[in-house]
């Protein structure tokens, strides 16, 4: 007879106050509950400086690429973005299947060495005498490689919580992501203050501009990650209620119980959808960050120092509106749960679309205007300003047809649609993987996560290479009116398998709410 547990949709509000039972006064128990939320912390803080790595230099991207390789356009900045999410969709699987048989320091030791090191390469991108764009889509396809260990953080905080703990610690591992969101796009714009020339350090060979340093400075991040991985983190693994069992991937000697390997199935239908609804969600804010600085630099005619500080502080903004909705869905979760707050975060998303989409009589400023009126016309052969010019060309590059029909989006929607998809992302995003989580149930989880985060990676992956070329060719009109009907296509999708996203444990009778 299934046994009767107490409501498991309660979540508790801070993590160190978590399943105290009766025998935490013991110094043992005690101290692996504290080792085990040590650890976890290690798994918010390295989810905060992949964070970082990712978002310190995705404003300065398209300038960095214009200026070391005039070759390079706005659908090559697709791929450049794509590369990031595909070496990520490869890695993931593959670090996830290591984590599910060895213990999580390897991979994740493994995995931020490689970003550490593709970050360095990304520096030095503008060394090479030529085909500089495609050193660049390198490194940050090998910096993507390495932020595959997403998986493995993943895995490792779903299997080291109880199913009370999972949802306030995976919004507390999405909020440690969006504070890297936070902070990344703000150290960008500090340091876009160095300029564009920057210093010289000739025994390195080595230039110290807006473009490089980020990336140094997300290698340096990566160091202090290492330590903290190589020195805190313990192995640890829960059933869903608590309880201490030992892992497979474990080597100590002292595990408590063998985690039991359950005959019940998982509901392959539910791990489907939860994939599909995560691919949209990432495919979504993909499209989001790949285009914000270049429709603001078309639409705003804003240089390229102006869109990488104002596109900085900006996503800095969302950051910490991120921060504030990650608390906001503890809260929700326990009153009206999971699936409800997924469905409400892409209706919001939806509606920061709409808000997108071009309208009015009001049209972009054209950037063969802006040559004409300050007597830059004349190009030089290869196609660049003539080399007495010395003023940047702004606005909607006439190469874009639609610039000459399509309306301008006004600032006020620019800034409003931030602030709904800024509402709607993380609560999907959250929501997207905690449910995950919570369908796979006790077993080991590295490779479904892998799994996942693929899914995700395919959607960043896909998403920069769709909207660089729907909105080079057909305009912001075509492009968010598609993303509109993703959104509609995910919500239909939702609600028809609505009944099915439930946790394993509930699935399986163990636990009745």
């Amino acid at each position: 007879m299934s046994r009767i547990e107490p409501d498991v949709t309660t979540p508790l509000l801070r993590d160190d106050t978590l399943l105290r039972d009766d025998t935490s006064s013991d110094d043992s128990q005690d101290e692996d509950y504290r080792s085990r939320w040590r650890s976890i912390r290690v798994m918010y803080f390295t989810m905060f400086l992949s964070s970082v790595g990712f978002t310190i230099v995705i404003t300065s991207l398209w300038p960095y690429l214009e200026k070391v390789d005039s070759s390079a356009d706005a659908s090559f900045l697709g791929w450049m973005v794509a590369a990031y999410s595909l070496g990520q969709m490869v890695a993931s699987p593959l670090f996830g299947l290591w984590s599910n048989h060895r213990p999580r320091r390897e991979p994740l030791v493994c995995s931020i060495f490689i970003n550490l090191s593709a970050n360095i390469y990304y520096a030095y991108a503008y060394l090479p005498r030529t085909n500089n764009k495609y050193h660049m889509l390198m490194s940050r396809a090998f910096v993507g490689f390495g932020a595959g260990n997403v998986a493995v953080v993943r895995s490792y905080v779903a299997g080291a919580t109880s199913l009370k703990e999972r949802t306030g610690a995976m919004a507390n591992m999405s909020a440690c992501q969006a504070l890297g969101f936070i902070l990344g796009p703000a150290l960008q714009a500090c340091l876009s203050f160095i300029g564009e020339n920057g210093v010289t350090v000739k025994f390195l060979d080595l230039q110290l501009n807006m473009y490089t340093t980020p990336a140094l400075l997300a290698a340096a991040f990566g160091l202090v990650n290492i330590l903290l991985v190589l020195l805190v983190l313990k192995e640890h693994q829960v059933d869903e209620e608590g309880r201490n069992v030992r892992a497979i991937n474990d080597t100590e000697e002292d595990g408590v119980d063998l985690l039991d390997g359950s005959e019940e199935s998982i509901d392959q239908l539910a791990v489907l959808t939860s994939n599909i609804l995560f691919f949209i969600v990432m495919f979504i804010f993909a499209v989001f960050e790949t285009i914000g600085t270049p429709l603001s630099m078309d639409m705003f005619a804003w240089t390229r120092k102006e869109a990488v500080l104002y596109n900085g502080i900006i996503m800095c903004a969302i950051g910490f509106e991120s921060i504030l909705v990650f608390l906001a869905v503890k809260v929700a979760c326990q009153r009206f749960g999971d699936r409800p707050v997924l469905l409400a975060g892409f209706s919001i998303i939806f509606c920061g679309f709409i808000m997108l989409l071009p309208w009015g009589h009001h049209f972009p400023k054209i950037q063969w205007a802006d040559l004409r009126n300050n007597s830059l016309v004349s190009r030089m052969s290869d196609g660049t300003l003539a080399a007495n010019s010395t003023l940047e060309p702004t606005g909607c590059p006439y190469e874009q047809t639609w610039c000459q029909y399509t309306p301008a989006i006004y600032l006020a929607q620019y800034i409003s649609s931030d602030i709904l998809i800024g509402v709607g992302y993380p609560a999907c995003n959250v929501m997207s993987y905690t449910l995950y989580s919570k369908i796979l149930g006790p077993k080991p989880q590295g490779v479904y996560m892998g799994w996942l985060t693929t899914s995700g990676s395919g959607a960043r992956t896909l998403g920069p290479i769709f909207v660089s070329h729907v909105y080079t060719l057909l305009g912001p009109r075509w492009a968010f009116s598609l993303i509109c009907g993703m959104v509609v296509g995910a919500i239909v999708l939702l609600s028809s398998t609505y009944h099915r996203l439930i946790a394993f444990s509930i699935r399986h009778g163990r636990i009745v709410t």
